[in-house]
């Protein structure tokens, strides 16, 4: 793992090194760079809509009592492709837009999930209201206790209206 981390930092650099060199020989230095800043200002547009939807249809499943699962996905997914999109770079950029279609992202969750399937060490459990009166507005989201607040007095004789009671604030 920490190989693969360094091959990373090293290599990922050093083909960005490459592209732009190649590029900019293509096209000039300064369409190469105006290019990288526009990929930037697409893929921030790009971003800001997808990642709306994306938390409108979380939080339409919290409100179904839904774990938003594929939409917290999908939000990691869209967080990674707006840094890398960020990060000045051609292949950095690839990454990123690749990380905004919702067809590629939908086939990595599909192999994540089977990988986390597959290994047999990640439990999910979902813990909160009874199913059935999460969205009853009779019972709420839980056990209803009625009680009441009162006072104790130390003596039979009725309170001293200078102490303070139970549930007083200063």
């Amino acid at each position: 793992m920490r190989l693969l981390i360094l091959t990373l930092f090293i290599g990922i650099p050093l083909i960005e090194i490459y592209l732009f060199i190649q590029v900019g020989g293509l096209i000039g230095t300064w369409s190469t760079i105006a290019l990288v800043i526009l990929t930037a200002f697409i893929g921030t547009a790009m971003l800001r809509q997808q990642g709306m939807a994306t938390m409108a249809r979380a939080q339409a499943e919290i409100r179904e009592d839904r774990l938003p699962v594929r939409e917290l996905f999908n939000g990691f997914c869209l967080l990674v492709g707006g840094l890398m999109l960020l990060t000045p770079g051609f292949l950095t950029d690839a990454l990123g837009f690749s990380l905004l279609l919702p067809p590629l992202r939908a086939v990595i969750g599909r192999g994540i999930w089977k990988l986390f399937q597959r290994s047999g060490n990640v439990h999910f459990s979902v813990y909160g209201a009874n199913p059935g009166t999460a969205n009853d507005p009779n019972t709420g989201p839980g056990p209803v206790i009625d009680g009441e607040e009162f006072g104790v007095a130390r003596d039979d004789g009725p309170p001293d209206p200078d102490t303070p009671r139970l549930g007083d604030r200063p």
